[in-house]
């Protein structure tokens, strides 16, 4: 029971995925999590489901978990809105530094297939906005890991993203604050 759209990314194994939305004035209603289409992606379980609440301004990232607690993620908005940036860490990945980033809302009702071995974060473009994402691995803070939001090695234009959405500054966890720069020549994960 396929009710889902799947886009390609720049990055290899990284999707946009379109979940059917059926309407009419009354509201709607979209299936946002099919066992048959998680699947598809490889994505084995659903192990945690998480919500986060933030304000505008508001930068979380970049995350990611070291193996064996590595984590897919499939990540959506359920209020407000979020510009949604991943970095792809696998060093055997021809997208191996690259990176993109995804606008996220209910109204566009996109969700981010983020697979294990990306570095992972976004920046809440509205007060109020909530952040939705399902986990296929358990959390464990003795493997956290992380990059700086602004690595100048990746490169990601923040200062035209900001002024684009009238953000004057981020609003960073004292942890996103102290995070060691990417360096090229780590071999953290790899892509199977």
């Amino acid at each position: 029971m396929k009710q889902l759209s799947i886009e390609e990314t720049n990055l290899m194994d990284c999707y946009i995925l379109h979940p059917d939305k059926y309407g009419d004035e009354r509201g709607y209603f979209s299936p946002y999590f099919i066992q048959e289409n998680l699947d598809e992606l490889g994505f084995e379980r659903v192990v945690q489901a998480n919500r986060s609440k933030s304000s505008k301004g508001v930068l979380r990232g970049m995350h990611f978990q070291y193996d064996p607690k590595c984590q897919a993620k499939i990540v959506e908005v359920i209020n407000g809105s979020a510009l949604d940036v991943v970095v792809d860490l696998r060093y055997d990945s021809p997208s191996y530094g690259e990176w993109t980033k995804v606008l996220l809302t209910p109204d566009n009702n996109n969700q981010l297939y983020v697979p294990r071995g990306f570095a992972h974060g976004f920046l809440s473009l509205e007060d109020d906005t909530i952040f939705q994402y399902l986990i296929d691995n358990d959390y464990d803070v003795t493997k956290e890991g992380g990059i700086p939001w602004n690595d100048p090695t990746i490169n990601i234009p923040w200062n035209e993203i900001l002024e684009e959405y009238n953000i004057k500054d981020v609003n960073l966890s004292d942890k996103d604050t102290n995070r060691e720069k990417f360096n090229k020549s780590l071999r953290l994960f790899k892509r199977n």
